[in-house]
């Protein structure tokens, strides 16, 4: 089941508030919006409460609700439409694996079956250490199959994973001309 999805069977946790970091930052973030438009700020703050608590409770939906004065249905429309949001805890490591078309075509299948063999579960399915996760497209499709560890993205893969560590990227050989351009700025 995906981490967007709420779990009827989660416990959900009576209270959320912003630690006084995240506040300071949520601050900073609504300062950004003209007066009268602060309600732009529902992204960048629902993600804030997202990286404190590891998912978006509906308390903590409803306390950037309350930090944005706005109703609480227009924080949970958004927190429901964009899939980044987590609506239920996830494990540890969050292993989101591109399974569309780019990435079926260079293995993501055996990506997959690879992943579920080294942290024990199905995808679909989490537990303490691990949650896995198909998603429709990870932004990387010239070098696919692409994954998403713990919110970075890698891609070129190959299976099957060492135990010992995360998966890595595999070998661009025949694909040079495919190859993401990375400059810095």
């Amino acid at each position: 089941m995906s981490s967007h999805s709420v779990d009827p069977a989660q416990p959900q946790p009576e209270s959320f508030a912003f630690t006084p970091e995240m506040r300071a930052k949520a601050d900073v973030i609504i300062a950004r919006y003209p007066e009268g438009r602060q309600r732009s700020a529902v992204l960048p703050l629902l993600d804030l409460a997202q990286r404190q608590a590891g998912w978006l409770s509906r308390a903590a939906m409803d306390h950037v609700a309350e930090v944005l004065a706005l109703p609480n249905i227009r924080v949970y429309e958004v927190a429901t439409f964009y899939t980044m949001y987590r609506l239920r805890p996830v494990g540890r490591v969050h292993v989101q694996l591109c399974t569309s078309i780019s990435c079926a075509l260079r293995d993501s299948d055996g990506v997959m079956r690879a992943a579920e063999e080294v942290f024990g579960i199905p995808f679909g399915q989490s537990n303490a250490d691990c949650t896995l996760e198909e998603v429709e497209c990870a932004g990387a499709c010239v070098n696919g199959p692409a994954h998403s560890t713990s919110s970075k993205v890698q891609s070129a893969l190959d299976a099957p994973w060492k135990k010992s560590n995360a998966p890595g990227p595999a070998s661009t050989a025949r694909r040079r001309k495919s190859a993401m351009i990375t400059t810095k700025i």
